[in-house]
């Protein structure tokens, strides 16, 4: 299901994937996608928001919960040439890791259709 949402100066966001926690949107117009998790919507490129999900990806999230530190369980995702920066909790790192595989699952399988699509008509 898509769902179409406005944003204040009138570019319409289409919906890729949302979870409970947050949702990812694509502006065609603006060619960029906009994240919305942790209270905060952060406009990405693709090559930022690719680069956010190696930071993501870079946590690794077992080995700070077998620590036995008392340090907190407090991870901040800097992505380089990009404006924006999270401070986030090891569930709000696990929930937004899901968020992004859902939205690059979404991505691969709209290119395999249009591929597939594409391929019949001609």
């Amino acid at each position: 299901m898509v769902t179409t949402l406005i944003d204040t100066q009138q570019n319409t966001w289409s919906d890729v994937f949302s979870t409970k926690y947050g949702a990812i949107y694509q502006s065609d117009a603006e060619r960029c996608w906009y994240v919305d998790f942790a209270g905060k919507v952060a406009k990405f490129d693709y090559r930022c928001l690719l680069k956010l999900k190696k930071a993501v990806y870079n946590v690794d999230i077992e080995a700070k919960l077998l620590q036995s530190t008392k340090d907190p369980d407090i991870e901040i995702l800097f992505i380089c040439a990009c404006d924006h920066c999270y401070i986030l909790s090891l569930l709000q790192i696990i929930a937004l890791k899901d968020l992004l595989e859902g939205t690059f699952v979404m991505l691969q399988l709209n290119h395999i259709l249009q591929d597939r699509l594409y391929r019949i008509a001609i």
